[in-house]
């Protein structure tokens, strides 16, 4: 009796233990790599290669921004995020000039791919009237959003968040979330959720920006 006692409790901590292995496989598979890199090791070259895939994909390099002019309380946080493959930074804040379409996304995110189509007729439909500037919110696998951007179609400035700065002040529960920023800098509308169709996207164009496509 004791001996099977032993028994089925070794099986329980061998089952244990192999269930916590499966766990820590998932885990690492969801942060990318095969963990025998060193952190230094896919650090600058890993960025280099984002760079070289946007813009090999055709992205184009993110917008000046003010580093002066005042941040507007009803406008972008005051915060500076880096361009996809981090060749530039942008201070949101500082945009201003030309109305913008501000779509947070991720390339894990299901919807966002729902939505993309619709997001690149309507940039391309706005032309120069609008400026569209994509935000790859929390993505730990920074390739793999130029290969979605790409796909996509979008040839539009990407930026990247990957500590969900932007979070608070533009209420970013999760992506997708796209913000609506007029030529003076201020917020006008907030859409949470998916675009079902560019006629949507366009209707919040005409209505809170005045452009029509």
């Amino acid at each position: 009796m004791r001996g099977s006692t032993r028994g089925l409790a070794a099986l329980a901590l061998a089952l244990s233990v192999a269930l916590a292995g499966c766990g820590g496989a998932q885990v690492q598979q969801r942060a990318g790599g095969t963990g025998s890199e060193a952190p230094e090791e896919r650090g600058a070259d890993s960025t280099a290669h984002v760079l070289e895939q946007r813009r090999a994909a055709g992205i184009a390099d993110c917008p000046a921004s003010d580093p002066d002019v005042p941040a507007r309380a009803d406008g972008l946080p005051d915060i500076t995020l880096d361009c996809l493959g981090a060749d530039s930074r942008v201070r949101l804040a500082g945009l201003r000039g030309t109305p913008l379409v501000i779509n947070v996304w991720a390339q894990w995110c299901g919807p966002c791919r729902d939505e993309a189509p619709y997001l690149t007729e309507a940039a391309d439909a706005a032309g120069d009237r609008v400026q569209f500037l994509g935000i790859d919110y929390v993505d730990p696998r920074p390739e793999l959003a130029v290969e979605f951007a790409d796909h996509a179609g979008w040839r539009y400035p990407q930026l990247v968040d990957p500590v969900k700065a932007i979070a608070p002040d533009l209420r970013i529960i999760g992506p997708p979330q796209t913000i609506l920023v007029d030529a003076d800098g201020r917020v006008v509308h907030r859409h949470p959720g998916p675009f079902t169709s560019t006629e949507q996207l366009g209707n919040l164009l005409d209505t809170h920006l005045g452009v029509t496509l």
